[in-house]
Protein backbone atom coordinates (compact mmCIF):
# COMPACT_ATOMS: atom_id res chain seq x y z
CA UNK A 1 0.00 0.00 0.00
CA UNK A 2 2.81 2.32 0.92
CA UNK A 3 4.54 1.79 -2.53
CA UNK A 4 1.66 2.58 -4.39
CA UNK A 5 1.16 5.78 -2.74
CA UNK A 6 4.59 6.67 -3.39
CA UNK A 7 4.15 5.60 -6.99
CA UNK A 8 0.84 7.73 -7.02
CA UNK A 9 2.96 10.81 -5.29
CA UNK A 10 5.92 10.20 -8.40
CA UNK A 11 3.14 10.29 -10.79
CA UNK A 12 1.55 13.53 -9.86
CA UNK A 13 5.23 15.01 -9.54
CA UNK A 14 5.61 14.20 -12.74
CA UNK A 15 2.82 15.73 -14.05
CA UNK A 16 3.47 18.40 -12.72
CA UNK A 17 7.08 18.52 -13.63
CA UNK A 18 5.97 18.40 -17.53
CA UNK A 19 2.87 21.30 -16.80
CA UNK A 20 5.82 23.59 -15.56
CA UNK A 21 7.90 22.78 -18.35
CA UNK A 22 4.90 23.52 -20.88
CA UNK A 23 4.43 26.38 -19.37
CA UNK A 24 8.00 27.73 -19.25
CA UNK A 25 8.26 26.38 -23.34
CA UNK A 26 5.03 28.70 -23.91
CA UNK A 27 6.30 31.81 -22.18
CA UNK A 28 9.90 31.60 -23.94
CA UNK A 29 8.23 30.84 -27.38
CA UNK A 30 5.73 34.04 -26.11
CA UNK A 31 9.12 36.18 -25.28
CA UNK A 32 11.06 35.13 -27.93
CA UNK A 33 13.64 34.92 -24.88
CA UNK A 34 14.36 31.97 -22.44
CA UNK A 35 12.24 31.91 -19.72
CA UNK A 36 13.20 29.63 -16.68
CA UNK A 37 10.26 30.34 -13.96
CA UNK A 38 11.69 29.35 -10.15
CA UNK A 39 9.57 27.55 -7.90
CA UNK A 40 9.37 30.41 -5.65
CA UNK A 41 8.05 32.55 -8.07
CA UNK A 42 5.02 29.80 -8.90
CA UNK A 43 4.04 29.01 -5.30
CA UNK A 44 3.88 33.09 -4.28
CA UNK A 45 1.31 33.11 -7.43
CA UNK A 46 -0.10 30.57 -6.13
CA UNK A 47 -0.79 30.91 -2.54
CA UNK A 48 1.67 33.67 -0.55
CA UNK A 49 0.22 33.46 2.16
CA UNK A 50 1.25 29.47 2.39
CA UNK A 51 4.94 30.66 1.50
CA UNK A 52 5.10 33.08 4.18
CA UNK A 53 3.47 30.70 6.73
CA UNK A 54 5.86 27.61 5.68
CA UNK A 55 8.46 30.23 6.21
CA UNK A 56 7.55 31.09 9.53
CA UNK A 57 7.17 27.71 10.24
CA UNK A 58 9.86 25.85 9.14
CA UNK A 59 12.26 28.75 10.96
CA UNK A 60 10.10 29.01 14.25
CA UNK A 61 10.12 25.26 14.81
CA UNK A 62 12.64 23.69 12.79
CA UNK A 63 15.93 25.61 12.18
CA UNK A 64 16.37 28.93 10.54
CA UNK A 65 19.74 27.33 9.06
CA UNK A 66 16.79 25.38 7.41
CA UNK A 67 15.11 28.11 5.32
CA UNK A 68 17.87 29.93 4.41
CA UNK A 69 20.47 28.19 2.77
CA UNK A 70 18.65 25.03 1.97
CA UNK A 71 15.06 25.89 0.96
CA UNK A 72 15.68 28.90 -0.74
CA UNK A 73 18.02 27.07 -2.96
CA UNK A 74 15.10 24.92 -3.84
CA UNK A 75 12.63 27.77 -4.70
CA UNK A 76 15.45 29.39 -6.73
CA UNK A 77 15.89 26.56 -8.66
CA UNK A 78 12.96 25.75 -12.06
CA UNK A 79 10.05 24.46 -11.05
CA UNK A 80 9.90 21.71 -13.34
CA UNK A 81 13.39 20.92 -12.28
CA UNK A 82 12.33 20.03 -8.47
CA UNK A 83 9.47 18.13 -9.42
CA UNK A 84 10.85 16.20 -11.72
CA UNK A 85 13.38 15.10 -8.99
CA UNK A 86 10.64 14.56 -6.92
CA UNK A 87 8.96 12.21 -9.09
CA UNK A 88 12.41 9.98 -9.44
CA UNK A 89 12.65 10.00 -6.25
CA UNK A 90 9.17 8.97 -5.21
CA UNK A 91 8.99 6.43 -8.48
CA UNK A 92 12.10 5.26 -7.29
CA UNK A 93 11.28 4.33 -3.73
CA UNK A 94 8.10 3.17 -4.75
CA UNK A 95 9.15 0.90 -7.17
CA UNK A 96 8.33 -3.34 -7.25
CA UNK A 97 11.64 -4.74 -7.50
CA UNK A 98 12.26 -8.18 -9.30
CA UNK A 99 12.76 -11.16 -8.01
CA UNK A 100 15.64 -12.73 -8.15
CA UNK A 101 15.85 -15.82 -10.85
CA UNK A 102 16.83 -18.45 -7.95
CA UNK A 103 14.04 -16.65 -5.24
CA UNK A 104 11.74 -17.44 -8.02
CA UNK A 105 12.25 -20.61 -9.36
CA UNK A 106 14.93 -21.62 -6.66
CA UNK A 107 18.11 -23.45 -6.64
Amino acid sequence: MFKFVLRVLGLLCLALAVVALLLDVTRSIADSALVITPLGVDWFRLSPSTLNLSQALVQRYVHPVAWDPVIQWVLRSPSWAVFGVLALLFGFIGRNRRQKWQDKYGA
